[in-house]
């Protein structure tokens, strides 16, 4: 399979219809990159002249803290994932300054397309980078998959990127009325409203959130004495 996947690879990489951006096989998996202008054109070629005839499945990506290690398993953190509270603050106390915290470099959304070809017997991941991070965009591919009809509203949904051409582009998983975007990393995890029936008014009502703040710091992997104790008590043996 890695000499079929190789082969296809260059077959990618020598077709001058394709001006792809990246084309690598990673972990037995052959990767693909085009700008987001091109990916119409890539995706018709893909279907049409390489025969990956289904949409396995579509996928929007936040790459605002990729990279960025905000702490360690191996001690007690600086930095603690509240983003629900505040983020990027220092999540104990200390009489010392937290680590400051990378920026992010490069663009922030991006949208992974896992294809098949059942007639060839190939894998193939294709990725593209939305240009604008404040309202970012694709074209729908669902002219070309239908399948990617539900896929794109649930990345509109969850992640807030919007699909040029859907037909039907509405929320899917959460409420109507939800405000944000739940897998973005800078939503609050305790969400802004909540809601409820209210049996006076007969309807379903929104308010603000009434859980309590709180800064939730990752459980710290220590490691105990006795392992310690007795990795050291082998190596005298040995």
């Amino acid at each position: 399979m890695s000499q079929r996947l190789e082969q296809l690879a260059e077959r990618l990489k020598h077709d001058k219809n394709l001006k792809l951006s990246e084309c690598f096989i990673a972990y037995g998996e052959l990767n693909i990159e085009v700008s987001s202008g091109q990916l119409i054109e890539t995706c018709h070629a893909l279907h049409d002249e390489y025969g990956f005839e289904e949409l396995m499945d579509l996928a929007g990506v936040d790459y605002s803290d990729y990279g960025v290690g905000e702490w360690s398993t191996e001690g007690a953190s600086d930095q603690g994932f509240s983003r629900g509270v505040e983020p990027k603050a220092a999540a104990r106390f200390s009489f010392e300054e937290p680590t400051p915290i990378q920026e992010m470099s490069g663009r922030r959304f991006a949208v992974v397309y896992q294809l098949l070809s059942v007639s060839n017997n190939y894998r193939l991941r294709l990725k593209a980078y939305c240009e604008e991070d404040d309202f970012p965009r694709m074209d729908s591919v669902i002219d070309i998959w239908n399948s990617a009809n539900w896929f794109e509203r649930e990345a509109f949904d969850l992640l807030g990127i919007l699909f040029n051409g859907h037909p039907d582009l509405r929320r899917i998983l959460t409420d109507y009325g939800f405000v944000g975007h739940p897998l973005r990393k800078d939503f609050p995890l305790i969400g802004h409203v909540e809601m409820r029936y209210d049996p006076e008014q007969a309807r379903v009502i929104y308010e603000p959130v009434s859980i309590e703040p709180r800064v939730n710091v990752p459980k710290v992997i220590r490691v105990e004495e006795r392992t310690e104790n007795s990795k050291a008590q082998e190596q005298g043996d040995a």
